[in-house]
């Protein structure tokens, strides 16, 4: 099985799904019925790929073939357990956005469409970018190659401007060219870092840009820390983390619910791959010399996020802000360099995509049914529409870490590995669990208690119907199953994490999480 180009299946089929759909007949619901049919193929497919991954196996999968001689470029991919649950993620959550935007495709209510374009139009332009988005996406998580991945890491940004810019709220044109300038500037910087390894593999022999080959040349102390600086400036702006992380409250706030989880549950995310898969493996020494920093803006991150989304009255925004902090622990994690702090970042990634999408997801129903993004218009909604109320309260406790639910352990691992590093940054991380219980709690009693508001009258009066349900099922039971059984994802993450720890020279020295069959070590 390992043998036939899996990886390449899963670019290929989203992205000729997303050349397809717009000539699809706009009628009914068809072009989005097209996208549907595609991102569920892709996930069938990696599915029966994940399948036959073997968790002990190290990078498989793989397929490798020259490129650019001249540079030592090319197309090469692979996914190791980092890899492979990012992909997973990746084909799972596109579906459900495309699911869960049905009823705004169909009738255009948070679509942007010019002129006598019909809302099927917009709908057959949004599924396209989603599914150009995808195609990217996968493609960034499996690449094994420097440049290829450079490559993809800007192609994503193609489709993530049109999807802010084009569907969402008043506003959005500004937005998606705030989040332009961020994402570019970074890839400028990383582009010298790219050709920096180019120079480096030159001079040891022959250019390369294969993973393998770079992780295996001894590069000096300081042309690492330059080289660092690069890839982790702008994988700080994808994440993203503080200071450079204010486009994302802007693009949460004016992009549409499904964009939102497309950009924070996925494409975000390769900001922390990133970290771990070149910053860690390839610039161990330059990752070593720039932990303390990176651990103090992490943490700065934590605070700030929670405090600045407490005194938010946009509940998109407020959620927005939420993964500032989030995505600080998750630094936080990865650069504290132990074993517990690994598993809870890459535990981290995966929980938080499933809990904040819920949360989004559910945040986009309440506001079709209010008419409105503002906390501060809504209340009672408890009292007509229980079952919204009673999910929307589900996923915010997963997101402030309720034991139970995912988010908790990935959490808790990452706060043990840092009262390991030190007690001053476990004092501050232990507070993004009250900060987060404050802002999610405040927000549901404003939203959903109290008696109602009788001058703001709801535009949906119904409670979630089936295919809204559909949408939030399956995350919700996946909070719930990780939660309570997470082994099937730490097996899977467990030998990805020592096999990082042992390239930047640091060996397990504490209790572990053990995988199946194992007492620990």
């Amino acid at each position: 099985m390992n043998t036939f180009p899996w990886l390449t299946l899963l670019v290929v089929v989203p992205l000729v799904g997303a050349l397809v759909v717009p000539f699809v007949p706009r009628r009914a619901a068809l072009p989005q019925q097209v996208g549907l049919g595609f991102a569920v193929v892709t996930l069938l497919a990696a599915a029966v790929m994940a399948s036959g991954y073997d968790v002990d196996g190290g990078v498989q999968f793989t397929e490798e073939h020259e490129w650019i001689a001249a540079l030592g470029v090319h197309y090469a991919l692979g996914v190791d357990g980092l890899g492979l649950l990012m992909v997973l993620l990746t084909v799972v959550l596109v579906p459900i956005v495309i699911v869960a935007s049905w009823n705004d495709l169909r009738d255009g209510s948070s679509l942007a469409s010019s002129g006598t374009e019909s809302a099927h139009g917009g709908a057959g332009r949004f599924v396209a970018w989603t599914l150009l988005l995808e195609a990217f996406s996968v493609a960034v998580f499996a690449a094994t190659d420097v440049f290829l991945f450079y490559i993809v890491f800007e192609a994503t940004l193609i489709p993530a401007y049109f999807l802010i810019g084009g569907f969402g709220r008043e506003g959005r044109s500004r937005a998606a060219v705030k989040f332009l300038i961020y994402q570019l500037a970074g890839g400028l910087i990383m582009l010298a870092s790219v050709i920096g390894f180019y120079v480096v593999s030159a001079r040891a022999g022959s250019p390369t840009y294969l993973v393998s080959d770079l992780a295996a040349l001894d590069i000096d102390p300081v042309t690492q820390r330059y080289l660092f600086l690069g890839f982790f400036i702008a994988f700080a702006i994808k994440a993203p983390m503080f200071p450079v992380h204010t486009w994302l409250a802007d693009t949460t706030e004016k992009a549409t619910t499904g964009t939102s989880v497309l950009l924070v549950c996925i494409l975000d995310k390769i900001g922390t791959y990133g970290m771990l898969r070149f910053c860690l493996e390839l610039l161990p020494d330059a990752s070593r010399w720039a932990t303390p920093v990176v651990v103090v803006l992490a943490l700065i991150s934590i605070v700030y996020g929670a405090l600045v989304a407490i005194g938010q009255d946009d509940v998109l925004r407020l959620i927005g802000l939420t993964s500032l902090s989030h995505f600080g622990l998750i630094v936080l994690g990865i650069f504290v360099l132990t074993d517990q702090g690994g598993t809870g970042a890459i535990l981290y990634m995966v929980n938080h995509g499933i809990a904040t999408a819920a949360l989004f997801l559910i945040a986009g129903m309440l506001i079709r049914r209010r008419g409105t993004t503002l906390i501060s218009q809504m209340s009672g909604v408890e009292r007509t529409q229980p079952v919204l109320a009673g999910t929307f309260l589900v996923a915010g406790l997963a997101a402030c870490g309720l034991p139970g639910l995912s988010p908790f352990v990935s959490e808790m691992l990452v706060i043990i590995s840092a009262f390991d590093y030190a007690w001053w940054a476990g004092a501050v991380a232990v507070s993004a669990i009250v900060l987060a219980a404050v802002y999610i709690l405040w927000m549901y009693q404003r939203t959903m208690t109290g008696p109602g508001r009788p001058d703001v009258e709801p535009v949906v009066a119904a409670d979630l119907d089936r295919r809204e349900l559909g949408v939030v099922a399956p995350l919700l039971a996946a909070l719930l199953l990780f939660g309570f059984y997470p082994m099937p994802v730490l097996d899977v993450i467990n030998p990805t994490v020592d096999s990082t720890l042992a390239e930047v020279g640091v060996t397990p020295d504490g209790p572990t999480v053990p995988t199946t069959g194992e007492e620990g070590h």
